[in-house]
């Protein structure tokens, strides 16, 4: 399994390209994985034959786990496995379970496989090997997994410690007491009471969950409010319909005054690194996009030094490849600052998680309409709040505060813009 992005942990087998016994080219297409990041074409490194496929269309593997072998047509690749399958298809785990009995209790040492858990030292127990894993047949396996049976508590009696069919039968006769555990934190979900699905977490899904977490708990975040009045920048977006045929949205706007802002507050573009904070002389925007997987976070480069058409069009072709699920992990890696709108779906303000390495995000509501006193007079202005998410090992309220009341000023003044 490649790693097809810097962060990438383990891959999905979206679908094979090739099937066993196919002659394979360097740069052919050869299956599609899914990524924490995006679906993505996996193109053959070497010429010769497809001998081998361990994992089955849909499967998640580790990164660097055995996912298929190409050689000379005819060649004994078994020894290349080292006697256990890394990427284990659905079809061939059912079939083991379904064969179990009649294997050997003893197996040969090519079909003994080791059962990584957490080692856990009991007296009299020896059926770890010098790695640290746990030693079990392959039936003692497949028996433990059908009784939820946890390895580390069942003492082998086998050759060298090995956990065996009769040390599995022993434990279910006579079990070992739990250890009392701490009750969870989460309330236990309820059992249904009408129709449902349960669908697999996807690999973006996954990563999301993982890096809002991290970011949440890790980073201390506070949050800043400002109230920018859209008036003209509403009426300047009307003329620029009439003078181009590019459409500007006012996503759009608010990405180039940001982007703007930046450079005059550079210690909002930022980033923490533990034992140093890097400001970037650079503005890379990350544009949040909504998929029905989740949240993708394409990125337009050196923002602050292009035009409000340049980025229009820029966006609209991101956000087309992120629903595609076309992006690659470059378009999707450099960010220096994010924005995330949802005002777009009527939310007239909200807070968001700060999209790591960043030291803030900006939240984005709708633009609504509401009276107000000028000169004397009853009059209706539009308006639009934002919230600027703020990573305090970096940014103190002061300076937040300072940034977006430059970003008010160029949206409120939306000439700024083109000067």
């Amino acid at each position: 399994m490649p790693a097809l992005s810097d962060t990438m942990e383990e891959g999905t087998l979206v679908a094979w390209h090739k099937k066993v016994g196919d002659t394979v080219e360097s740069g052919e297409l050869l299956a599609e994985i899914e990524t924490d990041k995006a679906v993505m074409e996996f193109q053959s490194f070497y010429d010769g034959v497809l001998l081998y496929i361990g994992v089955e269309e849909g499967n998640a593997v580790p990164v660097d786990a055995v996912i298929a072998v190409i050689g000379e047509e005819g060649e004994d690749y078994k020894a290349l496995l080292g006697g256990a399958d890394q990427g284990t298809s659905k079809k061939e785990t059912t079939q083991d379970k379904k064969e179990a009995p009649k294997k050997e209790e003893k197996p040969s040492e090519e079909v003994l496989e080791t059962v990584s858990a957490p080692l856990k030292k009991e007296e009299g127990t020896s059926n770890n090997s010098s790695d640290g894993r746990i030693k079990a047949s392959p039936l003692a396996k497949a028996m433990a997994k059908e009784e939820g049976i946890d390895l580390s508590k069942v003492k082998g009696t086998g050759d060298d410690g090995r956990i065996v069919k009769r040390d599995i039968e022993e434990y279910l006769k006579n079990p070992q007491p739990e250890e009392p555990v701490a009750a969870p934190a989460t309330t236990k979900v309820p059992e249904p009471e009408g129709d449902y699905e349960d669908v697999p977490v996807s690999q973006m899904r996954k990563v999301i969950s993982r890096r809002l977490g991290e970011s949440k708990f890790s980073a201390p975040h506070f949050y800043l409010t400002m109230e920018i009045c859209m008036d003209k920048l509403m009426a300047t977006r009307k003329q620029l319909k009439e003078l181009t045929d590019t459409k500007i949205s006012f996503n759009d706007f608010v990405v180039k005054a940001t982007a703007k802002a930046l450079k005059d507050h550079k210690n909002i573009n930022a980033s923490w690194l533990g034992d140093k904070i890097r400001y970037y002389n650079y503005v890379n925007m990350g544009v949040a996009v909504a998929i029905d997987e989740g949240l993708v976070v394409p990125v337009v480069r050196n923002a602050d030094t292009k035009a409000l058409s340049q980025i229009a069009t820029e966006i609209r072709d991101l956000a087309g490849k992120a629903k595609d699920r076309k992006l690659t992990p470059e378009q999707m890696s450099g960010n220096t600052f994010t924005i995330s709108n949802l005002g777009m779906f009527g939310i007239d303000e909200f807070t968001a998680i700060i999209n790591s390495p960043d030291a803030c995000i900006l939240a984005v509501g709708a633009i609504n309409p509401k009276l107000v006193m000028v000169d004397g007079e009853v009059k209706e202005s539009h308006f639009m709040k934002v919230t600027l998410s703020c990573d305090h090992r970096v940014v103190d309220g002061a300076s937040g505060a300072k940034f977006l009341q430059t970003l008010k000023a160029i949206l409120e003044e939306p000439m700024r813009l083109i000067i």
